[in-house]
């Protein structure tokens, strides 16, 4: 176990340096970000015409005592939904563009944000559906856990969850390289899933170290200019923070897809084939 987690940070490292060569590949989540708020504040706005808003602040209990009354209409689901799922496509697009321009590198190119997005691009219809699944799902597991008013019931439905998430862990890889549809996706998934659980389960615990570190690695020098100049430390801030998490999700985009690779029975350029062999046996 604990040589196990050795490596995975020895692969942590090699994606790093995979990562200074195509410094580029940061550009992708912070990418994702900027279109989520925008979005966001897109559906903000539709909301706040439709009454969407007010409603949902009168449901909360800090409406006005008259709106206190009203209840949820059919376009505010339909809202709901609808921002959910474009949510997850915005993600999941950058996210494929990512991995895209990873596995380019990985087999001996030279990716460009440019050529990151045209390939997801390519597989537009498959990232749309995949999208609609995965928000259809996550819709369903939070439903069922917000109803569950015990500790076992919620345990339960987080095992599910991660589950869900350890199984489709290579959807997105497999439907940028392979081409083929999310169903088919999700079932190539699971079977590659089930021979790397276990370096899913380290890796994630070791990015979410790495998380830590960087957003301590982004406020702390914010916050220090904040004292001097609040503007300049907000602003500081923003740019430190959207550069350490669009380094972190850079990385783990390619360590997913160096994990890809090596199920395939491939070498992934930049990373040591002991260091590999080691990190992938079974726990």
């Amino acid at each position: 176990m604990f040589a196990t987690i050795g490596h995975t940070f020895q692969l942590m490292k090699m994606s790093w340096r995979v990562l200074m060569k195509d410094r580029e590949l940061i550009l992708y989540p912070i990418m994702s970000g900027i279109v989520l708020l925008v979005v966001i504040a897109a559906f903000a706005g539709i909301g706040a015409t439709t009454g969407t808003l007010d409603r949902l602040d009168s449901m909360s209990g800090s409406g006005s005592a008259a709106a206190a009354s009203e209840e949820a209409r059919p376009v505010d689901y339909v809202m709901g939904a609808s921002l959910y799922v474009i949510a997850y496509f915005v993600v999941i697009f950058f996210n494929a563009a990512l991995v895209s321009a990873a596995l380019e590198r990985l087999r001996g190119g030279d990716p460009t944000v440019r050529s990151g997005l045209r390939a997801a691009w390519a597989h537009l219809p498959q990232i749309i559906g995949w999208a609609i699944i995965a928000a259809t799902v996550g819709l369903i597991l939070q439903a069922i856990r917000d109803r569950m008013d015990n500790f076992l019931g919620r345990m339960v439905m987080g095992f599910l969850g991660a589950a869900w998430a350890y199984a489709t862990f290579f959807v997105v890889p497999v439907l940028v390289a392979e081409g083929i549809g999310p169903i088919e996706a999700i079932k190539r998934s699971g079977g590659l899933s089930r021979g790397t659980w276990g370096r899913q389960f380290t890796a994630s615990f070791g990015f979410g170290l790495v998380y830590i570190v960087a957003v301590l690695l982004a406020f702390l020098p914010a916050a220090l200019l904040f004292i001097v100049a609040p503007v300049l430390g907000l602003l500081a801030g923003t740019v430190l923070f959207a550069l350490a998490i669009g380094t972190v999700q850079a990385m783990e985009g390619i360590f997913k897809a160096a994990l890809y690779e090596y199920t395939l029975g491939e070498q992934p350029q930049g990373f040591d084939r002991d260091t590999l062999s080691g990190a992938y046996r079974a726990l």
